[in-house]
């Protein structure tokens, strides 16, 4: 923030000539002339005007009096540089500009009021003097001593012409604006936004603090020199600047240490790793004022800091409870998971992959299982939803097929029929698809080898059946609704012959559906994958689809395959 001295009225032997304004004669018209000068008259009645080279003031050309006269009823920062040495006439607005300059510049040669920037502004005002063309410069740096030190500091202005009847120019105008706090915020609205950026997606403390520091660095005017210490030691590979011990920090986050050479901001980062004494220290500018824009500026670094270390902090706790989470419910899901019935004279193969996302876990089941008169069923199904509270209603679901399965011995549609009425009785209102398949044999199919597939499905993806020539297809039927939807469906009983050779294959919707495509593109890719495995024995499909697709799915995948062996060569039924 800059302070100016409007009107001290103040006594200053610069340059030997300054005194009341008695001994110098002034007249009415003079003191008309500067009556617009506000809280400036005294000053200006200060000068001894005589004695520079602008000549007494009732000699004044009719030109430099217009101009002081609009200089002087403006109230936008304007000066006048008048003359060969450019002397200085300018209005209250202007102080707030030149601040401790004033009011020694007012009179004052401009080299003599601004020695700091003369060899940036001189050759500008020359210029405008000898080729009357004006200037526009916007967001100017100049390093200025106004306040007692060179203080960076940013102007948009314009010096333009000031000519005489005769065209000769007399002087130069100047109408400038202050845009130091402007320019200085969105400096450090920039810096912080990219130091917001640059940490936002990092997980591992060392690294946050380490990037940090390379992006404080990056804006020398603000922060000269800049590291984050802890109380152990600094980082190797920097030359550090001292840390501060805890016990100062005790009772704030913040410290300012100021000497003649420079000074020093200390912000507490409190307990972050990788020491609850982490410190940002920070050597601050010797241009830039220390006000509280400053050093607000760098408590929010500290705080930007501070913030994507605890970010990542919760991050890690996330991921920790996550994998115990996951773990949980991998381990839940597996313990539902019973080993397959495998009769004697057929292959059955069963897999279960967990998704890769701890959120989709739960709800895929497989089952296989004899009824009293040896028939083996198979059951793969889907309850909807992801956790653990899926895989709980999955158990519930599977064991409640099985008790139905077992105690009502009727067809697969009847069995889910029966299922979907003991869900509703039971109170169990959760959406499910499934597939229930019996795999039966008559005397005549036992002379041959061949089997009965009887299946019904429930809204679940269909069976792919590889016969005995590696031919894949899939085993559609008329879509069935969910488990779960509407009481009192009707459900239909399907078939078909599995000569020795053949194999089936039951899964989940993991296998096929990606959320980059439709499930039909899933199911056609499905096929060709199968095409040409009827070499292959259960254990080996299964493991050749999930070596297939569990790397790109999303979902868990459950599988259950069922192949009849082929007859073996030269033996005949």
């Amino acid at each position: 923030m800059i302070t100016g001295s409007p009107g001290s009225g103040r006594s200053v032997g610069r340059r030997g000539g300054r005194r009341g304004c008695g001994g110098y004669g002034y007249g009415r018209a003079v003191d008309e002339l500067f009556e617009a000068a506000g809280t400036l008259r005294s000053a200006y009645r200060g000068v001894d005007w005589a004695s520079t080279s602008l000549g007494a003031v009732s000699g004044w050309s009719p030109t430099l009096r217009a101009a002081v006269d609009l200089t002087l009823h403006s109230r936008f920062p304007v000066t006048l540089f008048w003359g060969p040495e450019f002397v200085m006439i300018y209005n209250e607005a202007y102080v707030e500009l030149i601040g401790n300059k004033h009011p020694a510049a007012l009179g004052a040669p401009a080299a003599r009021a601004f020695p700091e920037i003369w060899d940036v502004i001189g050759p500008m005002l020359a210029s405008v003097r000898s080729t009357r063309r004006a200037t526009w410069t916007r967001d100017m740096r100049l390093l200025m001593d106004r306040q007692g030190y060179p203080e960076e500091c940013y102007f948009t202005f314009s010096y333009s012409a000031a000519r005489g009847p005769g065209g000769k120019v007399e002087g130069v105008v100047d109408i400038a604006t202050e845009t130091t706090a402007q320019v200085l915020s969105q400096r450090r609205l920039i810096m912080l936004a990219g130091l917001n950026d640059a940490l936002s997606g990092l997980d591992d403390p060392a690294e946050i603090l380490d990037r940090a520091v390379r992006v404080l660095r990056t804006v020398p005017e603000d922060l000269p020199d800049v590291d984050i210490l802890g109380t152990e030691a600094a980082r190797a590979g920097r030359p550090p600047l001292p840390a501060v011990p805890s016990t100062i920090l005790h009772d704030g986050t913040v410290v300012l240490e100021t000497s003649a050479e420079t000074s020093v901001m200390r912000v507490r980062l409190p307990g972050v790793p990788p020491s609850a004494d982490t410190v940002l220290v920070a050597r601050l500018s010797q241009h830039l004022p220390l006000d509280d824009d400053y050093l607000g500026f760098v408590r929010l670094v500290g705080a930007t800091v501070a913030q994507a270390l605890h970010r990542a902090q919760t991050r890690q706790a996330e991921r920790r409870v996550a994998v115990l989470e996951r773990d949980l419910s991998e381990r839940l899901q597996r313990s539902l998971l019973t080993p397959p019935a495998r009769p004697h004279h057929l292959e059955v193969a069963v897999r279960y992959q967990p998704a890769g996302e701890r959120a989709r876990i739960g709800g895929d089941w497989y089952d296989s299982f004899l009824q009293p008169d040896g028939s083996l069923t198979l059951v793969i199904g889907d309850v909807a939803g992801h956790d653990q509270q899926a895989a709980a209603t999955m158990a519930q679901i599977r064991n409640l097929l099985r008790g139905v399965a077992y105690a009502v011995r009727k067809s697969p549609a009847a069995v889910l029929e029966g299922l979907e009425e003991t869900m509703r009785g039971l109170g169990l209102h959760e959406l499910a698809t499934a597939v229930l398949a019996r795999v039966e044999q008559d005397e005549e199919q036992a002379r041959d080898g061949a089997h009965t597939l009887c299946w019904s499905n429930a809204g679940h993806p269909p069976p792919v059946l590889i016969a005995p020539d590696g031919t894949a297809s899939l085993l559609h039927t008329t879509p069935e609704i969910l488990l779960g939807v509407q009481a009192g469906v009707a459900r239909g009983d399907h078939r078909v012959t599995l000569t020795p050779g053949c194999a089936v294959v039951l899964y989940t919707d993991g296998l096929v559906d990606r959320r980059d495509a439709v499930i039909d593109e899933g199911l056609a890719d499905l096929i060709r994958t199968l095409t040409g495995r009827h070499g292959s024995t259960a254990e080996q499909l299964c493991d050749q689809l999930l070596t297939r697709y569990a790397a790109t799915s999303d979902d868990d995948i459950a599988l259950v395959v069922l192949r009849i062996p082929p007859e073996p060569a030269g033996i005949p039924r």
